[in-house]
């Protein structure tokens, strides 16, 4: 959420991931993470007043060594495994990021929409920047995201496009349900609202209303990367 530029540990994480990029598929895989990273950074400036008045979520500000490993993680393992295992996994490569993509599109874009998000699971509304809530513009950002990136791994023949899209989108989603179940969610009484952090801006602590302990934001970003490299690679396979 509104993450603009690197902590030195999260320069260090991008550069091994950059590293594992070039050694794996040379300048037509950066072609692919800098069609995750720049977009996503570009749409991390607009509006950024207002994003940083969100004051229920988590994580903002610089990207640290967990953010950037959630987002690029899985694409650098599979990458690197490309290496052994061939073109299917170039496919998990880009769909993991398209997944990025997508996501953060979709965050990016739908925190700025005029209505309250709904649960996508339930419809009942929700904070602006709450995890697990969508909005009309937010879904069609999270499609334009994964479609960017599908379109940059097809052209410079890293993947197909179709089986890209496609992870990219499931991967978003997926992290949109999660965000919604699994993800912990807490409650500020002093401010008697729903946050994701302990303690709330206010300073007040928080507790669990949902979710695993453990299972923050970051959690979420890294399954949904890795399911958006499963689905590329099953769609490349069948």
């Amino acid at each position: 959420m509104s993450k603009i530029g690197l902590t030195t540990s999260g320069a260090i994480a991008a550069a091994f991931i950059g590293a594992a990029v070039l050694i794996g598929a040379g300048w037509q895989g950066a072609a692919v993470l800098l069609a995750f990273f720049i977009p996503s950074t570009l749409l991390s400036r607009v509006g950024r007043t207002r994003k940083r008045a969100l004051v229920d979520i988590g994580k903002q500000g610089a990207r640290d060594v967990w953010q950037v490993l959630a987002n690029g993680g899985a694409a650098a393992v599979a990458i690197l495994l490309s290496l052994r295992y061939g073109a299917p996994l170039l496919a998990a490569f880009a769909g993991a990021f398209a997944a990025a993509s997508a996501d953060t599109w979709a965050t990016e874009i739908g925190t700025l929409a005029r209505g309250a998000p709904r649960s996508i699971l339930t419809g009942r509304p929700l904070a602006p920047g709450i995890s697990g809530g969508i909005t009309a513009q937010g879904s069609l950002a999270q499609i334009a995201g994964a479609l960017v990136v599908a379109v940059v791994a097809a052209l410079v023949n890293v993947a197909a496009l179709w089986p890209v899209l496609l992870g990219g989108v499931a991967g978003s989603i997926v992290d949109s349900i999660l965000g919604a179940t699994l993800q912990t969610l807490r409650y500020c009484p002093a401010c008697a609202r729903e946050c994701e952090t302990d303690p709330h801006a206010c300073g007040t602590p928080t507790a669990i209303r949902r979710g695993l302990r453990w299972f923050d934001n970051d959690a979420v970003n890294f399954t949904a990367t890795v399911c958006g490299a499963i689905v590329a690679v099953i769609a490349v396979v069948l």
